[in-house]
């Protein structure tokens, strides 16, 4: 599969040439939210040129091209992670709740969610390939790979379903808890966001952990 101008097999065909049969990609989304979990996940791209051809024309047919989750729009993430569905694309995706991202602090939480997501996988990993923090406790070796998620493949399909997923999440939690608009901002630190705080005050759902919250909890008196 060649995307010019966009993430490539160059670091998953350099760890299979090293020996390494079964190469994964990992990334996350929400590490920056004021609310709501993180969400880590983890994606191989199949080594066998059968495999992948099927999954560049099902991309070609559907006039979609995977790069880094924050380029695409959520329609043609969504379509991404559809056609990864139908031609068999393994991945698996674990959220971390707000409770155990203010227990470990937002950074541990983030590298044990990657291992996590990885260990998950149906078949064992040689070989990680991360975008820029490295995870806890791989049980493989790794590659950190800065701005992963534009240059790899694999990274860049997990960054995919990592978005889709907690996407897909903060929806439901906006019908859970409504009168925050989680559904619109997501959970990020947006003007939108900041006045619903203002309004009906920190919930449950909020990371107290971050400034932004804790100040408000501190004002407040919550």
């Amino acid at each position: 599969m060649c995307l010019a101008a966009g993430p490539t097999l160059e670091f998953e065909q350099r760890a299979w040439r090293c020996g390494h049969g079964v190469v994964a990609g990992v990334d996350e989304a929400g590490r920056g939210a004021w609310a709501g979990p993180l969400v880590a996940a983890a994606a191989i791209v199949p080594r066998e040129s059968v495999a992948r051809a099927k999954l560049t024309r099902a991309l070609n047919r559907a006039g979609v091209r995977v790069d880094d989750s924050k380029q695409l729009t959520a329609s043609q993430r969504e379509t991404i992670v559809d056609i990864m569905d139908s031609v068999g694309v393994r991945y698996r995706w674990v959220a971390i709740d707000v409770q155990e991202i203010d227990r470990l602090g937002v950074g541990i939480a983030n590298r044990r969610a990657l291992a996590l997501a990885a260990a998950t996988l149906p078949e064992h990993v040689d070989h990680l390939l991360v975008d820029g923090f490295p995870p806890l406790e791989a049980g493989c070796s790794f590659e950190a790979i800065v701005g992963g998620d534009a240059r790899s493949l694999s990274i860049a399909l997990a960054s995919i379903v990592a978005k889709v997923q907690r996407d897909r999440l903060m929806v439901e939690l906006d019908v859970a808890c409504p009168g925050y608009s989680f559904g619109v901002h997501k959970g990020y630190g947006t003007k939108l966001h900041a006045e619903a705080l203002d309004r009906l005050g920190v919930s449950l759902h909020h990371r107290s952990s971050f400034a932004p919250i804790a100040a408000r909890l501190t004002r407040h008196g919550q």
